[in-house]
């Protein structure tokens, strides 16, 4: 299978959700992006990376490294080869000598190691088409909603949205507004309601 290559265009904190975030991977030289829910200490740690902090003691991500470059194991690239049931899995692509292998890995760490290695991040077309999300503007320019505007999601907000309760062509409208909001953990929840009623 072709991989894809990803990038990390986006570590948002969930506005819905309390100690939920999601890391959005972008396709490279695309328009779709992978929104993937993780945990606060797993997003601590691609920030810190992310903004090149230097913590003074080791986190564990960091640890990994050094113990990696202590005993010359190189991490060429991370892929993001699985998903199931709305769990990624992911393998890291490792060398050492003439011995390259793959190890099994959290998506979450997988992706904090790449960013702190330098290394590139991969997934394959049937994630991306079963998990991924299009941004509908082709500049890939963010729109802002102006102040007091209705909109769906405050019509809908009730109970944490019956989206069952909506229309497809209403759940559509509402990813965009979500999206434009950077609300990245409501939009994964109304993407797989729209694949769900797709898939039926």
């Amino acid at each position: 299978m072709r991989k894809i290559e990803l990038e990390i265009v986006a570590l948002s904190h969930s506005i819905t959700q309390t100690h939920s975030y999601a890391v959005v991977l972008g396709e490279v030289n695309g328009l779709r992006r992978l929104p993937i829910v993780i945990g606060g200490f797993e997003a601590q740690a691609i920030a810190v990376a992310l903004e090149k902090m230097q913590p003074s003691r080791p986190l564990t991500h960091d640890l990994m490294k050094n113990f990696m470059n202590a005993f010359n194991i190189e991490l060429h690239e991370v892929v993001i080869s699985n998903l199931q049931e709305g769990i990624f899995y992911s393998k890291l692509i490792c060398s050492n000598n003439d011995d390259t292998i793959e190890i099994d890995s959290r998506t979450s760490d997988a992706l904090a190691l790449a960013v702190r290695f330098g290394c590139p991040i991969y997934t394959y077309e049937n994630i991306l088409n079963s998990a991924g999300i299009l941004l509908d503007d082709p500049a890939g320019k963010k729109t802002t909603k102006p102040a007091g505007s209705p909109s769906i999601s405050e019509h809908e907000k009730g109970a944490e949205d019956d989206l069952k309760a909506l229309n497809l062509e209403e759940l559509n409208t509402l990813l965009q507004e979500v999206l434009e909001q950077e609300d990245y953990i409501r939009a994964i929840a109304i993407r797989d309601e729209i694949n769900s009623r797709k898939s039926k």
